[in-house]
């Protein structure tokens, strides 16, 4: 899977999935920080699925027209256990994620909302 692993989720996340084979573009690489819009038209124009812990993107996408594109969204907690929570949710959700659903998590429970259009 192609996906952008925004800075907050941490480095050692993207690693984890890059040894798993997946195509991961660190945000921690870019320097300077491009910002969440830019963030979001990378991973539109690269067909990537972007992992963050960050509540803004989604506002930018339904009240500011940015990009959609399929969205991992992780709560605030330890880095094994987002790497935990990741494997899960790729596991169960990856269709749904290429698709362009936007999928959070949130402890034990897991949203999907999948794009209409």
């Amino acid at each position: 899977m192609r996906l952008l692993v925004d800075r907050c989720a941490g480095r050692r996340l993207a690693e984890w999935l890059r040894e798993r084979g997946h195509d991961v573009l660190d945000a921690s690489d870019m320097t300077p920080d491009p910002g969440d819009r830019a963030l979001l038209q990378r991973a539109s124009d690269e067909g990537r699925v972007l992992i963050t812990m960050d509540k803004d993107f989604g506002a930018l996408i339904f009240r500011h027209g940015s990009p959609r594109v399929g969205m991992l969204r992780l709560p605030h907690c330890p880095a094994a256990d987002r790497i935990r929570l990741v494997g899960h949710a790729l596991s169960r959700h990856g269709p749904d994620l290429e698709a362009q659903a936007i999928v959070t998590v949130r402890g034990d429970r897991v949203r999907v909302s999948r794009h209409a259009g």
